[in-house]
């Protein structure tokens, strides 16, 4: 056991130490806050789409879902199908024209910084409640990736929670401090190749090793035919159930640290072919992902109890593989909470110093100055995010879940109708953000109908816009004009979109 533990350790050592050099060479070139923020706009394609679905998907991909499909079968495979329709819809209708318009609003770097000026909000009050959210839910957000790590360091190595949570908080905090957005996208490719190549991985070599496909499948179908059915409830719960599983998809929209990345990409031209890499990640992995319950269900040879199931990935990686191997497999569990973890850090970061400290501290801060206030918010928000992790025994998804509500219902609606629809006005933004961040808040206290907080808050928030703004009497007639400006520019393309050529 000592030996397996040693050759796990090395692997763990070897991937944490190239994690941390990228974000050391990066530290070098953050002379501007955009560059800290977007990295200049200078990403690629396949650094875009791979850094988008790394940051997007967390521990919950490698544990959460295959977890899900160990107790429940197949019909785990609704979340993946909301997920899926999601990650399209946000690439073919968000993607390029969010990048267009941030560049026309005042080249605007985050998200916040967007809706103050796509709404020409002289008084800052857009920015200053989306900065408020974005700082609670990522909070409960970053927390739950760090309880994701501290549980994995606990498993493999036997730690006391406390010093995996630390160690697991530490590397994530390091590098995004250091090398700012391009040290977390360069990172994020990395971890996403990883991830994929871990989540597929994994349940081939499972049927392989029992004796193929059909093995598995017939051994599932005569100890638990119900794992095999995609709808094994058809009451008015089980209904409300698929469509709280579908309705995962509708919160791409809001979630600030995947909207980033359309923002950040040298050429909008080729979100296109960032779009078809990043379906074909997501659709693979997330098949693979019920994949590795199911095979579990059958080559695990205890039975997983309760939320121990979420562990059948990890069981399996070392139960199939040898030592080394398995612990560059395990490594892929700690890249896609770091990937995730690191983005929220940086978000929140770039929200405090942009629009907070910026905005109503400081206007005349250099750039300088607004890196070193990034890099200390990115300290400060981790340390409360590792208080609110203290306890082992939080329940990761149900923190997921709240905080993609959250995103997904207060800034979802606002993003979609202010890209494609020009008689929005800034009221109506306010009245969506607040309505549809509230009513996620009341609806997970009460939890009416067994419903996903977040399709009524999505849909109120939608309500709201529109009321609100045709009360308003529609925008003035320079935001209509920049709204035109917008959907017809023609981006500059950075000059620093290089890394790929």
């Amino acid at each position: 056991m000592m030996q397996y533990d040693v050759s796990i350790l090395t692997a763990f050592a070897l991937y944490l130490l190239a994690m941390l050099a990228i974000g050391v060479y990066y530290s070098r070139s953050q002379q501007r806050l955009s560059d800290y923020i977007l990295g200049g706009r200078s990403l690629g394609p396949w650094i875009t789409s791979m850094s988008a679905e790394a940051s997007d998907m967390s521990g919950w991909m490698l544990m959460g879902v295959p977890g899900f499909a160990y107790s429940t079968g197949i019909s785990a495979a609704w979340i993946a199908i909301g997920i899926a329709i999601g990650t399209y819809l946000n690439w073919q209708f968000v993607s390029q024209r969010l990048r267009n318009y941030t560049e026309v609003a005042n080249n605007s770097l985050t998200m916040p910084d967007y809706l103050k000026n796509r709404f020409h909000d002289e008084k800052n009050i857009i920015r200053i409640i989306s900065a408020i959210f974005i700082l609670i839910f990522f909070l409960i957000y970053t927390s739950s990736g760090f309880v994701s790590g501290g549980k994995l360091f606990e498993s493999v190595f036997g730690m006391d929670y406390f010093s995996a949570l630390l160690l697991s908080a530490g590397v994530v905090v390091i590098y995004t401090f250091l090398g700012g957005f391009m040290a977390v996208c360069w990172t994020d490719f990395i971890q996403g190749c990883m991830m994929f190549l871990a989540i597929v991985l994994v349940p081939l070599v499972g049927m392989i090793a029992f004796g193929g496909c059909d093995a598995v499948m017939t051994r599932l179908a005569t100890t638990a035919p119900n794992l095999l059915e995609m709808a094994p409830d058809t009451t008015t719960t089980g209904i409300i159930g698929i469509i709280s599983a579908l309705a995962w998809g509708i919160g791409y929209f809001g979630q600030p640290h995947i909207l980033v990345r359309f923002m950040a990409i040298g050429d909008p031209t080729e979100l296109k072919k960032s779009k078809h890499i990043a379906m074909t990640w997501v659709v693979i992995s997330l098949a693979a992902a019920v994949l590795v319950g199911l095979v579990g269900k059958v080559i695990v040879p205890t039975p997983l109890v309760g939320a121990d199931s979420e562990k059948v990935f990890l069981v399996m990686s070392r139960q199939l593989f040898p030592p080394f191997a398995s612990g560059l497999i395990l490594s892929a569990v700690l890249a896609a909470i770091m990937s995730t973890a690191s983005s929220q850090l940086l978000v929140t970061a770039s929200a405090i110093s942009k629009d907070f400290y910026h905005t109503f501290v400081r206007k005349n801060a250099s750039d300088k100055e607004l890196i070193y206030v990034s890099r200390l918010t990115v300290l400060v928000v981790a340390a409360l995010a590792i208080v609110l992790a203290l306890n082992p025994n939080s329940y990761i998804l149900t923190m997921v879940s709240y905080a993609w509500a959250g995103f997904g219902a207060a800034f979802g609606p606002t993003i979609l109708l202010s890209l494609y629809w020009k008689n929005m006005t800034k009221n109506g933004a306010l009245a969506g953000i607040i309505v549809g961040g509230l009513t996620v808040l009341i609806w997970k206290q009460f939890a009416w109908f067994g419903l996903y907080e977040i399709v009524p808050g999505f849909l109120f928030s939608l309500i709201a816009i529109y009321i609100v703004s045709k009360l308003d009497g529609g925008p003035s007639q320079e935001i209509q004009d920049e709204f035109e400006q917008a959907i017809h520019h023609t981006p500059k393309i950075s000059v620093l979109h290089n890394e790929e050529e």
